[in-house]
């Protein structure tokens, strides 16, 4: 009987031996998998517009940029790290960049270094500068001539903020039709009207903007539509083109926009085009139709453009 008891006392244990050893493998293999997914979950696979192949975070949080259009990164709530101050200082939004450490003009590879980024976004296409900068971090370049939709898009799919970015899109395109409309409304402007961006860089080369800057906003209303020259540009993927005065009457519209340089060598540039006879001879000269804003006010980034909804009617109407 005793012998019996003892088998049996051994039986149940061994049993729950086996029991306890069944659950901690399960919770193991249980704790793996989790491991597991969370490994795979923290990273994914990006092309850029270049068809560089980067694996980059899926939820970022260090992230440097470096070129133009950084508003957009405003209108998505995204907090940078670093950022080129060139396209910051001065801007309609500038008030809004808090705690972010300038990297510079052209970017300072150890600025970028010091600052510990998971992330890298750049408007840049230069090899070197990307090859130097993918060794600090996965590397990204956003073609920042896109049309507002697509960046703000691919940030969105970029950042893990694609609600965000769909949202904001809408938005605005609600709030930029009823301007346009209310404009054509009014009588302030026509719908077949055309118009033109001008600016000035030093050496007193002269610019017609196509897919740049303020150009986009103009030309996304269809009702301020680019000259067939300007429209030729854009059919060639270009964001300018370098002209000369003699052939302004060529690519002004019925309105001209001018972009005030910072730079006080093209501001006298732009005083001299002003005061010679092509320019006052250009319809849109004639008819009181030319309007000038500031260059660094005049972006076509997301946050310049809510702000340029606000500007535009008074422009104008006047």
């Amino acid at each position: 009987m005793k012998k019996l008891n003892r088998h049996m006392l051994i039986c149940s244990l061994l049993l729950l031996m086996g029991i306890f050893m069944a659950a901690c493998g399960s919770s193991n293999e249980e704790t793996n998998k989790k491991g597991t997914t969370a490994t795979e979950a923290t990273t994914r696979l990006y092309k850029d517009y270049l068809d560089h192949e980067v694996e980059i975070p899926v939820n970022p949080q260090r992230v440097v940029y470096h070129g133009e259009g950084y508003g957009d990164l405003l209108a998505l709530n995204i907090n940078t790290v670093g950022a080129g101050f060139s396209w910051i200082t001065n801007y309609a939004w500038e008030d809004r960049v808090k705690d972010v450490e300038d990297v510079g003009f052209p970017i300072n590879v150890e600025k970028t270094l010091s600052l510990k980024p998971d992330l890298i976004i750049i408007g840049t296409s230069d090899d070197k500068t990307y090859s130097q900068l993918s060794k600090i971090a996965p590397t990204i370049v956003l073609d920042t001539f896109a049309p507002l939709d697509q960046r703000l898009t691919e940030l969105g799919d970029i950042l893990n903020k694609k609600d965000e970015a769909a949202q904001w899109i809408d938005d605005y395109t609600e709030k930029a039709d009823k301007m346009w409309n209310s404009l054509v409304a009014d009588g302030s402007v026509k719908p077949d009207e055309t118009a033109s961006v001008l600016t000035y860089y030093p050496g007193d080369r002269l610019f017609v903007m196509a897919r740049a800057g303020l150009s986009q906003v103009l030309y996304d209303s269809n009702v301020l539509k680019p000259s067939d020259k300007i429209q030729k540009i854009l059919d060639d993927g270009t964001g300018f083109a370098e002209i000369s005065t003699e052939l302004l009457p060529e690519y002004a519209g019925d309105r001209i926009f001018i972009l005030t340089p910072v730079d006080d060598e093209a501001k006298q540039s732009t005083k001299e085009m002003m005061e010679s006879s092509i320019w006052k001879n250009l319809p849109a000269v004639k008819n009181g139709h030319v309007y000038t804003i500031d260059i660094q006010k005049s972006d076509s980034d997301a946050s310049t453009r809510e702000w340029l909804l606000t500007q535009i009617p008074t422009m104008l109407k006047k």
